[in-house]
């Protein structure tokens, strides 16, 4: 088995770790893929392959922001809440078909925790 689409650090379990409403995030692209950083310091790393594009997408879904193009890079301000079901969303497997209905769970509940509205409701 190859690397890893996503890599998710230790540091974004030290964030999540400690509740709070606002962390000033930022999603950038570059010629590795899309990373999540936080003052600086990797939360996420979604490789530049298929499933971590794909991956990278649906984490920016998650956040409430579009993916920057290449070189760029977007501001997110969410909570550790929101933060939490971004990482799980870009850690699935989307080789497993199972995996999407754990996305569409996980993307609902991150909308609505950053006052979206819920598919479901």
């Amino acid at each position: 088995m190859g690397e890893a689409h996503t890599l998710v650090s230790e540091y974004a379990a030290e964030l999540v770790s400690v509740p709070r409403a606002h962390l000033r995030m930022e999603l950038a692209q570059d010629e590795a893929g899309l990373r999540l950083t936080h003052d600086g310091k990797t939360v996420v790393h979604c490789r530049l392959s298929r499933e971590g594009m794909i991956a990278g997408g649906f984490l920016a879904q998650a956040l409430g922001v579009k993916v920057p193009p290449l070189g760029a890079s977007v501001p997110a301000r969410v909570s550790t809440g929101v933060l939490y079901r971004a990482m799980a969303v870009a850690d699935l497997d989307y080789s497993v078909e199972e995996s999407y209905v754990l996305l569409e769970r996980l993307l609902d509940e991150a909308a609505a925790q950053r006052g979206g509205t819920a598919l479901n409701e």
